[in-house]
């Protein structure tokens, strides 16, 4: 089943050889799949030791999993969503960075208002400064300081989306200050700021079609709302019964097995990305869903 349309890979999982001898094996294998294959990313934890490849989809993980199992022993961790973080409320917060280090003084005061920006994954700043109070430069510290910290959020460690920033007042000194003061302090301005700014986890929603006939239907809708889908609409035509629904990806595991199962092999199904939602309460905690990397 692949899924088309995400603005990055949207699985993850985290992957080590059986006998630690192998890891430079499992290296240049998974540097030539790099090679072949635009859409695998790698990285490295590294304070797990585990190497983590990303793909766009179930079946894209099972391709590279099945390609590497060919050459070395591998343990999988459970697959995980690209999940994401967000914020629902504006605020406006000052911080001032006056510091000793290193025996010189480190002076940036910077006045930032943060704002929700839908789920939009790019980042917004803009500066209000008037031209001049504060050094181009040091403008470019404080965007460049808020983007080291959407790379991992306050509410669960996840990238944030769907913000943004607006860099209201400031104020530098002509020894004292720098762009890096100015990094520091647009930092620990968020960092102030953050539990004021109602921030949420997101996960990623699919638009699902199947077509069957109409005798499977029932099961396969039955299937859609266990898996947490919301029937968008469901009509007859010349092909069988086409049910439109969103599901969230953390519930799509197996979803064409499934599907295949009820219907005897006779039911399509197609996926595209839909976009983010909000991941509600009760399921935050979840541990993640039994899939084929085990």
């Amino acid at each position: 089943m692949k899924i088309s349309g995400a603005p990055w890979p949207l699985l993850q999982i985290a992957i080590e050889p059986k006998k630690k001898a192998d890891e430079e094996k499992l290296r240049i294998a998974l540097s030539r799949l790099a090679d072949e294959d635009q859409d695998l990313r790698v990285t490295r934890d590294e304070e797990s030791g585990q190497t983590i490849i990303y793909g766009r989809d179930e079946h894209h993980l099972d391709v590279i999993a099945y390609r590497l199992l060919q050459e070395i022993a591998l343990n999988f961790g459970a697959p995980q969503m690209a999940y994401r973080e967000t914020i629902t409320y504006a605020r406006e917060q000052d911080y001032t960075h006056n510091k000793q280090f290193a025996g010189q003084r480190q002076f940036a005061r910077v006045k930032i208002l943060f704002e929700p920006n839908g789920h939009d994954p790019d980042f917004v700043f803009t500066s209000r400064v008037p031209d001049g109070a504060v050094p181009d430069e040091y403008v470019a510290g404080v965007e460049t300081g808020l983007r080291t910290m959407l790379r991992s959020g306050p509410f669960a460690g996840f990238p944030i989306i769907g913000m943004k920033a607006t860099l209201v007042d400031g104020a530098y000194h002509q020894t004292d200050s720098s762009a890096s003061a100015f990094e520091i302090a647009s930092r620990a301005c968020f960092k102030e700021a953050a539990p004021r700014l109602g921030v949420q986890q997101l996960e990623p929603i699919m638009k699902v079609e199947v077509v069957t006939p109409q005798d499977y239907a029932r099961d396969i809708v039955g299937d859609l709302k266990g898996r947490r889908g919301k029937i968008e609409n469901q009509e007859t035509s010349s092909m069988g019964v086409i049910v439109n629904a969103t599901v969230p990806l953390a519930n799509m595991f197996k979803l064409e097995d499934a599907l295949r199962s009820y219907s005897k092999g006779q039911a399509r199904v197609s996926v595209n990305y839909a976009g983010y939602a909000p991941v509600p309460p009760a399921t935050r905690d979840l541990p993640p869903p039994v899939g084929a990397y085990v």
